[in-house]
């Protein structure tokens, strides 16, 4: 029958897994039995998203097979998570728009499934945590499927793949360096993963959704969503951080904070949805809080004149836009989705005391420092004048615009990934080691090439001056 072969198109990318124990769950709320639903799922749109999980999901697949472990079980939930997505898509096209607490009940499958890959990323971190966190962050960029507008508060589909893809990014060229000359199976999952987003989910959005899903107005009233099939595995309990997560400015009213998607379309029709990312909210900003004083705290002084490390248990954790001008992230421990979006030139940016977190800076900003932190990441488009890193411990910077200068002061373990508009940039750098520069590789699709700057330096004293060169070195 013409569903049969269908159901068997999609399972196709996914069939090879059944055997492995915790297989794909393929059919989650959807009902072949109706001809409405047969109709939808051929469309041309719903077999093109077929085509994008056999091509692109199954790539990603086969190269997880390979490595096996806790890689395969995240990349079986990403297969899992866009399968859902497809049913969704499917039940769509059948279904009327629904309101905003009907469309969390709508998307909680997705959402389901997603939180499933967050929860692998929590506790103690194994051998494999960037692919783990490079699969689960990816999974935000499905989240174009809530999309109801321009005034809803999120990007547009397209947009919203590309953005949500930038924060993956950030772990899966972690997975390129670290196997690039080790392990061609995992560079090629890491390769495939993004392949999946960029050009693969971006590009079907684009053909498909630019403007969001369409619903129909004919259809039926949304419906709780049907159980998954018998033997079809629980979701487990929902993790501390659920990836489709967003922080309301204003205190919870329940004593449970809402969680997952249901939390995004709780804030949908007043703009603060966050699509996966914590962003700053009104409240947080210095120009809407009461206790604003209107100077530069007297413990940013401090710390900038000190030569004493500091313990950043000496203040609380912040993060806002100080007087307009300055926004100040201090003190974050263990934030991962850090993010500044509303930002513009004449804004600098201050990263102080900061650990085991994660910011990233979306627009052009005119200077940036990070100070005193210690496993930091941040992401960042554009400098207008300079990148500064002083006093840092094992820091990780990623240039997706440019920058003029880069200066690394008083800093042990860099590592500054350039694009390919930023490799003219000007990098400067005092009392500081093991920094490393990655720079893409000559062709487009070539892996990342690694330089690590100079350390050690002779000094020969040669016709009346000092003339000062690198020390070479050969060997491991």
């Amino acid at each position: 029958k013409m569903e049969e072969s269908l159901i068997k198109r999609l399972e196709a990318a996914v069939t090879r897994l059944e055997g492995g124990g915790g297989g794909v769950t393929l059919s989650r709320g959807g009902d072949f039995s109706s001809g409405a639903n047969v109709a939808a799922a051929s469309d041309p749109s719903i077999l093109a998203y077929d085509d994008l999980i056999s091509q692109c999901v199954g790539r990603i697949l086969t190269a997880a097979e390979k490595i096996g472990g806790p890689v395969l079980d995240v990349t079986k939930i990403v297969a899992e998570a866009f399968a859902a997505q497809k049913e969704l898509l499917v039940r769509i096209k059948q279904t009327q728009k629904p309101d905003m607490a009907g469309l969390a009940g709508f998307l909680k499958p997705l959402n389901d499934v997603t939180m499933k890959a967050d929860a692998m990323t929590q506790g103690k971190r194994n051998d494999y945590f960037n692919h783990l966190k490079a699969a689960s962050d990816s999974l935000s960029a499905l989240a174009w499927i809530a999309f109801t507008g321009k005034d809803c508060g999120m990007s547009m589909p397209i947009a919203h793949v590309e953005e949500s893809w930038q924060m993956a990014e950030f772990y899966s060229n972690k997975v390129l360096v670290e196997y690039r000359n080790k392990d061609a199976d995992h560079v090629e999952w890491a390769k495939a993963l993004k392949e999946l987003y960029l050009p693969g989910l971006r590009d079907y959005v684009k053909s498909h959704y630019a403007l969001g899903p369409v619903w129909n107005a004919a259809g039926k009233p949304v419906s709780a969503p049907a159980k998954g099939p018998p033997g079809a595995p629980a979701p487990p309990p929902a993790p501390s951080a659920p990836l489709f997560s967003s922080e309301s400015s204003k205190p919870s009213s329940s004593s449970n904070q809402k969680q997952g998607m249901s939390a995004v379309f709780q804030q949908l029709s007043s703009g603060s949805v966050t699509s996966g990312l914590k962003k700053v909210t009104d409240d947080m900003k210095t120009k809407n809080r009461s206790d604003r004083s209107g100077a530069v705290s007297a413990v940013e002084k401090e710390t900038r004149t000190t030569t004493k490390p500091a313990v950043s248990k000496t203040g609380p954790p912040k993060m806002e836009l100080q007087m307009g001008r300055k926004w100040a992230v201090e003190n974050q421990i263990g934030k991962k989705d850090l993010v500044i979006s509303e930002c513009d030139s004449k804004q600098s940016v201050y990263v102080f005391g900061c650990k085991d977190s994660v910011l990233q800076i979306q627009g052009k900003v005119n200077n940036i420092t990070i100070d005193k932190c210690t496993k930091m990441g941040v992401v960042f488009t554009d400098v207008v004048a300079a990148f500064e890193i002083v006093n840092c411990t094992n820091v990780e910077v990623q240039c997706q615009g440019s920058a003029p200068t880069v200066s690394v002061d008083n800093t042990t373990g860099c590592q500054l990934y350039l694009n390919k508009d930023s490799l003219e940039t000007a990098i400067t750098t005092a009392k500081s080691s093991e920094i490393n520069v990655m720079v893409p590789g000559a062709s487009p699709d070539g892996d990342w090439v690694e330089h690590a700057l100079p350390q050690q330096y002779n000094h020969m004293f040669t016709e009346g001056k000092f003339e000062t060169t690198p020390v070479s070195h050969s060997g491991a």
